[in-house]
């Protein structure tokens, strides 16, 4: 499975890496005469909604809604850049017949300092901070008892520093870090002792009782590779791409934790839009479980591949 994902992921690389500059959605020309800080920030609202009256064909009635905040500043000079963002999205859908269910749920910060040796060169010293976690319990519906995950239950923090070739850096960014160390979070006690996201597990005697708490956090030291950029595929349709490849030196090197996104953004006016979204993750450390034959009991079912899709139409305001 690892080495199938490898292959795909570094062909579609290696294909997107190759897309003429004509492509990209802008083309940015940093200000050498005095450096700038640039300042953006987005609130949006997707809805969606479903009603059925003496419908003969059934169906339920739902209602769902996305919230989210996107904010950024960003510094540029001759030799400098410094980029920072945050992206926080909530999402709930109620539906007849079940409790309101989350759809989506996320906190996360970037940092990117980049300094290149001369004014004409493409290839940036780079340093990359990155966080994520997620604001509220999250559960395996319908069983909304016992929680799958929690607020820092996982949370990710990767820093390293290597190489960034951007020859328009806004657009276009291939960055290679030799050395990324990586930390996951689980600071509730009953996900630790259980072992979720990687971290070591509790140890119990033969009675049951608690030998060794589960740890709370994992550390990790590897390489990471990442592509991104942006383009306009027709007008009033934008393309945002970016992928994520990370092996660690340790715990079975060569087995790529994988992350990619691929985005498109419609626009309809200034305040209407739609949006179509793929997020796949595949994550060595995050195990799967599947019932066994005893009631309350679960054998570990290994890693799978993760999918999430979006599709949703609302209001956006950029200030």
């Amino acid at each position: 499975m690892k080495n199938i994902l490898f292959v795909v992921v570094c062909l579609v690389f290696q294909y997107l890496s190759a897309q003429p500059d004509s492509l990209f959605i802008k083309t940015i020309t940093p200000k050498e005469e005095r450096p700038e800080w640039l300042q953006k920030s987005k609130f949006s609202i997707d809805l969606s909604e479903v009603a059925f009256v003496n419908w003969n064909a059934g169906g339920s009635n739902s209602v769902s809604a996305l919230v989210g905040f996107y904010t950024e500043a960003n510094y540029r000079d001759k030799y400098y850049f410094w980029n920072n963002n945050l992206t926080s999205r909530y999402g709930l859908n109620s539906q007849q017949g079940q409790q309101i269910r989350k759809t989506d749920d996320l906190f996360e910060i970037n940092s990117n300092l980049g300094y290149k040796p001369d004014i004409i060169s493409n290839w940036f010293y780079s340093l990359r901070l990155n966080f994520r976690t997620q604001f509220s319990n999250g559960y395996k519906y319908p069983n909304t008892d016992v929680p799958i995950s929690r607020f820092m239950a996982p949370g990710y923090m990767f820093f390293g520093g290597g190489m960034e070739y951007g020859k328009n850096i806004d657009a276009l960014s291939f960055y290679f870090s030799p050395l990324t160390l990586k930390a996951t979070f689980v600071l509730d006690e009953d996900l630790a002792n259980a072992g979720a996201f990687g971290v070591e597990p509790a140890i119990y005697d033969e009675f049951g009782e608690l030998i060794r708490k589960g740890e709370r956090f994992r550390r990790e030291a590897g390489i990471l590779i990442t592509n991104s950029y942006q383009m306009q595929v027709v007008e009033n349709i934008g393309l945002k791409h970016q992928v994520n490849l990370y092996t660690d030196y340790i715990n079975n090197f060569g087995n790529v934790d994988v992350d990619w996104r691929i985005d498109f953004d419609f626009k309809v006016n200034s305040f209407v839009r739609a949006t179509l979204g793929s997020h796949i993750r595949y994550d060595d450390d995050t195990k799967t479980r599947e019932s066994t034959e005893v009631e309350g009991e679960f054998d570990e079912a290994g890693a799978k591949l993760q999918w999430k899709q979006f599709l949703g139409v609302g209001f956006a305001v950029d200030f």
